[in-house]
């Protein structure tokens, strides 16, 4: 497939973010639901899909979860517990940078949870999607795949960009070496958790851009019919010419100069 153009991609983006705001007011109509999961490698892209579907919503409206590891309270709870305070209300969407599917990737390759662990939670995740679906969210499960050799492209841009250092862990590092385990969890995973009421969705993102887009308008091709237009509203003109700002105790900090920006550029 050819490489997108940046124009024709913005352009693309943005019709779909017209849509997705548009789905946003649907679900403010009618009280639905949503729940989008975010799952797959490092790097794959789920940090950049989730911004390209939240970025024009009402943050009030559209909430990203991407929770740390768990506490020691967290720990010795029931495994989905710390999940549900996340679940959306009457007309949100609710997107899980990663999820309750740790336990069946990074949690099972990487030794952090017992081959035990691991075989309940494969039990017990369609009973609790089943109780999600039956309630009335819906839920979309997106898997974000990608090539272990874009994966190895992605991480050295991470090791050499300042602005995207922070996403390189140890443990990223140290499961670069379990390419093929992540695979055979995944395939078990998947084996066990695609249920009619809750399926798995695989998104080829080698290219993060066409990713995107093909992942959206899945989204929105299968959601209800969303044609919700918006509310009218009345703008009068003002009536009196318009005022500018008034300073008393404080004022603003003068505007960035020229030479400010100069000298931020050389600290970089």
């Amino acid at each position: 497939m050819a490489r997108l153009k940046r124009k024709d991609y913005e352009e693309q983006i943005e019709r779909l973010q017209h849509e997705l705001v548009a789905m946003a007011r649907w679900l403010q109509a009618t009280n639905r639901r949503v729940i989008v999961l975010l799952e797959g490698r490092d790097t794959a892209g789920k940090g950049g899909v989730i911004n390209a579907i939240a970025d024009h919503m009402n943050p009030r409206q559209c909430r990203v979860v991407a929770l740390p590891k768990p506490t020691e309270r967290e720990s010795s709870q029931w495994y989905f517990q710390r999940y549900v305070a996340h679940l959306p209300a009457a007309g949100e969407i609710v997107l899980f940078d990663r999820s309750w599917y740790n336990r069946a990737g990074v949690e099972k390759v990487m030794g952090f949870a017992t081959d035990a662990q691991v075989k309940a939670f494969l039990k017990q995740a369609p009973a609790f999607e089943k109780l999600l679906a039956d309630d009335g969210i819906l839920l979309f499960k997106y898997w974000l795949c990608c090539d272990q050799e874009k994966q190895e492209e992605r991480f050295a841009e991470r090791l050499k960009d300042p602005l995207k250092r922070w996403k390189l862990s140890p443990i990223d590092v140290d499961a670069r070496k379990h390419y093929d385990d992540y695979t055979r969890a995944r395939e078990a995973m998947l084996k066990a958790t695609h249920t009619p009421h809750a399926p798995w969705t695989l998104v080829d993102f080698n290219d993060q851009k066409q990713g995107r887009l093909s992942l959206i308008r899945d989204l929105l091709k299968r959601l209800p019919d969303t044609n919700v237009p918006p509310a009218k509203l009345d703008f009068p003109p003002l009536p009196a010419k318009p005022k500018k700002e008034r300073y008393g105790t404080l004022k603003p900090i003068p505007a960035a100069s020229a030479a400010g920006k100069k000298r931020s550029r050389q600290v970089k």
